[in-house]
């Protein structure tokens, strides 16, 4: 099994428009953040995409990605889902919708912002037929486990996916770890996490928490994501455990 990192960075990228860098060197090419989105494939082929970027386009192309198998959402702000046009060309081709999935109040939230998607408008056919996560326990092959994670004043989904005994995690956007979060992550082989900043955040995880949750769930590499522009890429790498590495886009880890 293996992950793909689509995007690595927060909700404005680095740098942020108007070239801001920040603190992120802008000769080192791991600095180039888009926002986040992954991709996890197994030793058949089959493909699970978390979140639709804005960037998704992109990332698709530069990771020569032309097909997926299902879609988790693990909520709907801007930054996760609003490439969700750019699912259309993995509907070519298929004679049905692509398999989605979110948490009843995602899934809420998305038909509400893009019914076209879900339901087809003016002779275009539905692209995504999105269901909510309840009792769902395989996806694309995958066995899938799921909990929610508190994300300022709404929740978000974190997800483990499991195959062939080996596990990839993934918990984006948390302000809290919670007993549940530790019950489904425990023991991932690959867990990647939320870490904006290195000072605490209302809505996010910062360093310490994320280095907090790699220790609680004892996940054997931890992989750092939803970098902002304060996180330079080397910089952070000479701070962190030998087990923890600091995520970029196109990063490839096999579980």
């Amino acid at each position: 099994m293996k992950l793909i990192m689509l995007g690595s960075g927060t909700s404005t990228g680095v740098p942020r428009i108007g070239n801001d860098w920040g603190d992120c060197d802008p000769n080192e090419p791991r600095n180039r953040r888009t926002r986040v989105s992954i991709i996890v494939e197994n030793s058949l082929g089959k493909r699970v995409l978390i979140d639709t970027s804005p960037d998704l386009r992109q990332q698709l192309l530069a990771n020569d990605i032309d097909r997926v198998d299902a879609v988790l959402w693990t909520h709907d702000h801007a930054d996760h889902c609003h490439g969700i046009d750019d699912l259309r060309p993995m509907r070519y081709g298929r004679s049905n919708a692509l398999p989605g999935y979110a948490s009843a109040a995602t899934a809420k939230r998305l038909k509400a912002r893009f019914n076209y998607i879900f339901a087809g408008q003016y002779g275009y056919p539905t692209l995504v037929d999105l269901s909510t996560l309840d009792n769902v326990r395989l996806v694309a092959g995958f066995g899938l486990a799921h909990c929610e994670m508190p994300h300022g004043g709404m929740d978000s989904t974190a997800f483990l996916l499991e195959y062939d005994g080996k596990t990839i995690g993934y918990a984006t956007d948390f302000n809290a770890i919670t007993p549940s979060m530790v019950d489904v992550l425990k023991g991932a082989d690959i867990l990647v996490s939320d870490c904006l900043r290195r000072d605490p955040h209302p809505t996010h995880a910062h360093l310490d928490l994320a280095l907090e949750l790699g220790r609680k769930t004892r996940a054997k590499k931890l992989v750092l994501t939803h970098l902002d522009k304060s996180m330079d890429y080397a910089t952070l790498k000479s701070e962190i455990p030998k087990n923890v590495i600091v995520g970029y886009d196109g990063l490839e880890i096999a579980a």
